[in-house]
């Protein structure tokens, strides 16, 4: 199922399931205006395409004791591919990295990490990221507040292109 291949219907399943992953197939399937059945084999369609990478649960952050949210830019010595691999390799193995993402520009990485306080902050920065392997550069903006939180994408865009 490639994008081109999407529906109006499987547009409005993807929506759904972004906004509530709990949501059972009969509700949905009456959500979208389908019976059951066909629901049931799109979702299985979707989530085969590629386009439902998985379902999970939103847990609240502060609720479990991660207090501190830290973006780090991380520039590196080498940016051969090689270089960038084994540092993507690298940060997927520590947990307080909770999101990578490759940039173009003066930095070559933004990390989101998540720590309980800043000195386990602190802690994980000097003893697990600065001395990394490659790691010329790391700067460190701490966020105050989160004003919006929208995982996923606008699968509405999509729907009014489809119909435009």
């Amino acid at each position: 199922m490639k994008r081109s291949k999407l529906d109006t219907i499987d547009l409005q399943i993807l929506a759904a399931l972004q906004e509530d992953g709990r949501i059972t197939n009969v509700d949905l399937a009456k959500k979208v205006g389908i019976s059951a059945p066909p629901c049931l084999r799109r979702v299985r369609a979707l989530e085969e395409a590629g386009f439902i990478r998985g379902y999970h649960a939103d847990v609240e952050p502060k609720a479990l004791g991660f207090e501190v949210t830290v973006f780090v830019m991380v520039g590196l010595h080498s940016q051969a591919e090689s270089d960038l691999k084994a540092f993507e390799t690298y940060v997927m193995g520590l947990p307080l990295v909770r999101e990578c993402h490759m940039l173009n520009g003066e930095i070559d990485f933004i990390l989101k990490c998540v720590a309980p306080d800043l000195a386990t902050f602190q802690s994980f920065l000097t003893e697990h990221l600065t001395p990394a392997p490659n790691v010329e550069s790391v700067r460190t903006s701490l966020t105050i507040r989160q004003s919006k939180y929208l995982p996923g994408v606008p699968v509405e865009m999509l729907e009014e292109m489809l119909e435009g």
